[in-house]
C-alpha cells in the first residue's frame, strides 16, 4: 500500500484508497533503512581489519582505501603514523597540502564563530562552535576536538543537545580506541539523564549500547549481556553499529554469561535475534547445539563463531578469553549429567581425541573450573559435585549461631 501511494505521488496522480478520495498517507521508512553506521566508525573498523588481515581479504585493495579515505578526510595528525605502521610512502607534499587546508578551514570557522558571537545569538555561536568540534573530529585532530566541544557545551542549554556531543565524544574516543575516557563519558551521560529534562527514553536506550559495547570490550561479558538484552526491541543506535552487529555482539556476550535456561528465554526464542540470527556464521547453530545438548554440532560451529571474535575490532583482545569460557561451560553442561563417565565417551561427544580431552580438563581442574577427577588408569572420568544443601545447612548453622550470640549480648545489656 505504501509503495502503491509512493508511486502515485511520484507521478501526481492521487489514487483512490478504501474508497476515499485524496487520503493523504504518510508512508514510513524503517530505520535500517535510513540510518548508517558513522563514518568514523567504519573508518575504524577498516584500519583494524588492515592492521590485522584475515584469510581471504585483499590486503593491498583495503590499504588503498583506508589510505584514500585518510587523505579524504585530511586526516594530517593520523597520516604520518598510519604511514609508518602500515608501510606507506609518506608523501610530504599530501602532508603539507592537508595541513594547509585544515588550516584554512579553521580559520574560516573561527571567522565564523567571530561574527556569530558579534552579530548574531547564542543559538548561532552553538552551531558555529559545533561545526569547528565535528570537523576537528573528522580530521582525527582529539584533542583540539575536545577543546572544541568543551566550548560548544558552555554555549548549549539543552540537555538534550548536551548529550548527542556526548555521544560524539564517545564516538571519538572509540575510534581511537580510548575506552577509560568512553566510561568517563558514559558517568557524565548519567548525570545529564538525572538533570531535568533529560530522562529521554530514546537516548537511554542508546547509552545502554553505548555502554555494553563498553563493557564487552573491557571484558565484562555479563553486564554487557544485561545491556544489550534490554535494547533488543528498543535498539536505535545505528550510528555504532548495524542491528545484525549488535545482535552479534549480544550473542556473543551471551553464550558465556547466561545460563542454559535464559539462553533460550533470552536469545534462542527472541524474535529479534531470529530476524537476523540467519545472516551470523554459526552463532545460531553454536548456541542451539550448546542448548540441545549436542555437543559435535556445538564443535563445529565453535571455529566460525571464534574467528568472528577474533576478527571484531572491539572483542579481538577477548578472543583468548571467550574460547576458554565456552568450552568450559560445555564441559561443565555435560559433565553435570554423570556421576562418572568414560573418557572415550566424552571424547567421542565432542569429536576429540582422548589425549586431547585430558589434556584439557586437567588444565581447567588445576584452575578449579571443572568439580571433576580423573581416573587415568581405569580410563574414567568422576564428578565431585559440591554438595549444595549440606552447604546450605552449615551456612544456616553458623549464621544462627552468631544471631544467638548477638541476641544474648542484647538481653544482658536490657537486663542492666
Amino acid at each position: 500500500l505504501a509503495r502503491v501511494l509512493q508511486d502515485a505521488r511520484e507521478e501526481g496522480t492521487p489514487r483512490d484508497t478504501m474508497g476515499e478520495e485524496n487520503m493523504d498517507v504518510e508512508t514510513t521508512t524503517l530505520p535500517e533503512e535510513s540510518q548508517e553506521v558513522d563514518a568514523s566508525i567504519l573508518l575504524c573498523h577498516k584500519i583494524f581489519a588492515l592492521a590485522n588481515p584475515s584469510a581471504g581479504v585483499d590486503v593491498a585493495a583495503l590499504g588503498e582505501e583506508v589510505k584514500r579515505l585518510v587523505l579524504a578526510n585530511g586526516m594530517a595528525t593520523l597520516y604520518p603514523g598510519y604511514c609508518e605502521r602500515f608501510g606507506w610512502m609518506l608523501d610530504e607534499s599530501v602532508l603539507a597540502s592537508m595541513i594547509a587546508r585544515n588550516g584554512q578551514k579553521i580559520a574560516d570557522l573561527d571567522l565564523k564563530i567571530a561574527d556569530a558571537t558579534q552579530n548574531l545569538g547564542d543559538v548561532e555561536v552553538r552551531d558555529a562552535l559545533l561545526e569547528k568540534a565535528v570537523f576537528l573530529a573528522s580530521v582525527g585532530d582529539r584533542p583540539s576536538a575536545l577543546v572544541a566541544f568543551e566550548q560548544c557545551e558552555t554555549k548549549t542549554v539543552a540537555i538534550g543537545q548536551k548529550m548527542e556531543m556526548v555521544f560524539s565524544v564517545m564516538r571519538l574516543h572509540i575510534f581511537h580506541d580510548d575506552w577509560h575516557e568512553v566510561k568517563t563519558q558514559i558517568a557524565k551521560l548519567k548525570d545529564f539523564l538525572e538533570q531535568p529534562g533529560g530522562a529521554d527514553w530514546e537516548r537511554k536506550n542508546k547509552l545502554k549500547v553505548y555502554e555494553g559495547v563498553c563493557l564487552a570490550a573491557c571484558r565484562d561479558f555479563k553486564g554487557a549481556t544485561t545491556l544489550f538484552l534490554e535494547s533488543l526491541s528498543t535498539f536505535t543506535t545505528y550510528e555504532l553499529m548495524t542491528y545484525t552487529d549488535f545482535v552479534h555482539h549480544a550473542c556473543v556476550c551471551g553464550v558465556v554469561s547466561l545460563k542454559r535456561v535464559e539462553l533460550k528465554e533470552k536469545l534462542i526464542d527472541s524474535p529479534e535475534v531470529l530476524a537476523v540470527i540467519d545472516s551470523l556464521p554459526g552463532v545460531g547453530s553454536l548456541i542451539n547445539a550448546l542448548h540441545q545438548c549436542r555437543y559435535k554440532d556445538f564443535m563445529t560451529a565453535f571455529p566460525v563463531v571464534a574467528d568472528g571474535v577474533l576478527n571484531n575490532t572491539w572483542l579481538t583482545n577477548h578472543h583468548r578469553f571467550f574460547l576458554r569460557e565456552a568450552r568450559v561451560l560445555a564441559y561443565q553442561q555435560y559433565l553435570q549429567s554423570y556421576k562418572s563417565v568414560t573418557t572415550a565417551s566424552m571424547a567421542k561427544a565432542f569429536t576429540v581425541s582422548e589425549e586431547f580431552l585430558d589434556n584439557e580438563l586437567s588444565n581447567f581442574i588445576v584452575e578449579g573450573r571443572l568439580n571433576v577427577k580423573i581416573d587415568k588408569v581405569n580410563g574414567v572420568l568422576v564428578t565431585n559435585r559440591p554438595d549444595a544443601k549440606n552447604a546450605l545447612y552449615q551456612s544456616y548453622i553458623k549464621e544462627g549461631d552468631n544471631l544467638l550470640n548477638r541476641i544474648q549480648k542484647l538481653s544482658r545489656v536490657v537486663d542492666l
